[in-house]
């Protein structure tokens, strides 16, 4: 089967090199046993990939059977991966199968491999070298015949190296990768998925199909797409449905877009469309970056307020008079509605004087580096070094943050 009857059978649109390398590459494996790991951001369609393979494969008229690992808890994924025994924990009301005791002969899809425990990943590695495992509860050891494909958005090479996967169980996993390019790779291909989105929309929703005009096609073309096909189907479901004019601008396409990344995508324009935005992950880096030091510039603001109402409220206790400050002492601040950072400086800040005009000056040097380390130390200790909760809660990406507590020598 060729390339494009596969994308036609599967509703896949592109023509991007990155993409069809990545089809040939499922192609090729899909006739054989060997366990594929499918590796790409989220909303790139990973699950199609694994379709496609099973489809393609001897295995196409047994089960197939796709399992998200980050939403099934901690406490019953072994059971539910490879079944129980009656008794065997508290709820344990019968015996259960798992999915490779009923998929048996067939494909499993484990998606998000990389939120897999620990213990887990060891039982799924026997499965894989001896096609053996053994119920929960259960001392007997069973065999299966299945194949397995995983998936993941994260590095599973770096968490190896954190302790956080089995290094044996990557290597047996990546057998054959596939790595699914994320859609800024592909931009040639947005107003192509933008166009088929958008028709089959108008057919749902019985109205005419939205058109970009060239302005509007440019920025939805340089957008940093974040949440990847998904994130472009959402915003032409949005725009088929609340757009009044069918005819689209780039000034009613940036309504739709998140305030995030439409400066972004209108400074892009601005450059004529030329950008390394696609070029790898050190723009989505930098956007993290920014993110952090404009969070820490807000924080650092507001302790700044509640230092100078404390002072305020010290001086009035003990007697002494704000007074207004002569006209060349600037005190700098942060202006929320710069979106560069820059600081600007307001002279209307009091500085206080005691009733004598006697005045101590208080500097204290604040190093932008130092505020970020502390955010970074506060947040691990917070989620007990759970690298994954502290960066989430930072806004940042686990790359950034793993490389952040290296420059910092952050000690965890």
């Amino acid at each position: 089967m060729d390339i494009q009857s596969i994308k036609n059978r599967f509703g896949i649109i592109g023509n991007s090199p990155a993409l069809n390398h990545a089809l040939n590459t499922a192609v090729q494996v899909a006739n054989t046993d060997l366990s594929v790991l499918i590796v790409g951001e989220s909303g790139v369609g990973k699950e199609v990939f694994s379709m496609i393979i099973h489809a393609l494969s001897p295995r196409k008229h047994n089960p197939f059977i796709a399992v998200n690992c980050g939403a099934i808890p901690e406490g019953t994924i072994d059971s539910e991966l490879f079944g129980h025994e009656k008794g065997s924990f508290t709820g344990a009301v019968d015996s259960r199968k798992g999915y490779f005791e009923t998929v048996n002969g067939g494909t499993i899809f484990l998606d998000e491999i990389g939120e897999m425990p620990l213990g887990t990943q060891a039982r799924l590695l026997r499965v894989l070298e001896t096609g053996e495992f053994i119920r929960v509860g259960s001392s007997k050891v069973q065999k299966t015949d299945v194949r397995v494909i995983a998936a993941t958005n994260r590095d599973l090479l770096e968490y190896t190296q954190d302790g956080d996967f089995r290094q044996d169980l990557y290597y047996r996993l990546s057998t054959v990768p596939i790595r699914v390019p994320a859609l800024r790779d592909r931009k040639e291909d947005v107003p192509l998925l933008f166009r088929k989105f958008a028709a089959d929309f108008a057919e749902r929703y019985k109205t005419q199909s939205v058109q970009l005009d060239p302005a509007a096609q440019q920025m939805l073309t340089n957008y940093y797409w974040q949440g990847n096909v998904r994130e472009l189907k959402n915003i032409a479901e949005q725009i088929s449905v609340l757009s009044t004019d069918k005819q689209i601008t780039a000034d009613v396409l940036q309504r739709f877009l998140p305030q995030r990344n439409t400066t972004r995508s209108l400074a892009l324009i601005g450059q004529g469309g030329s950008s390394s935005i696609g070029s790898g992950g050190s723009n989505a880096d930098f956007n993290t970056e920014r993110d952090i030091l404009y969070k820490l510039f807000f924080d650092l603001k507001k302790d700044m307020n509640d230092l100078k109402q404390m002072i305020y409220d010290v001086a009035h206790h003990q007697g002494y008079t704000p007074v207004e400050p002569s006209s060349n002492t600037l005190m700098p601040v942060y202006n929320e509605s710069d979106s560069s950072g820059t600081a600007s400086y307001n002279i209307n800040t009091p500085i206080l004087l005691d009733s004598n005009d006697h005045h101590e000056d208080v500097e204290e040097t604040l190093l932008l580096a130092d505020r970020e380390k502390e955010f970074i130390t506060k947040a691990l200790k917070k989620h007990k070094s759970r690298r994954r909760d502290a960066a989430t809660e930072l806004g940042i990406s686990e790359r950034t943050l793993y490389r952040k507590i290296k420059e910092y020598d952050i000690n965890e």
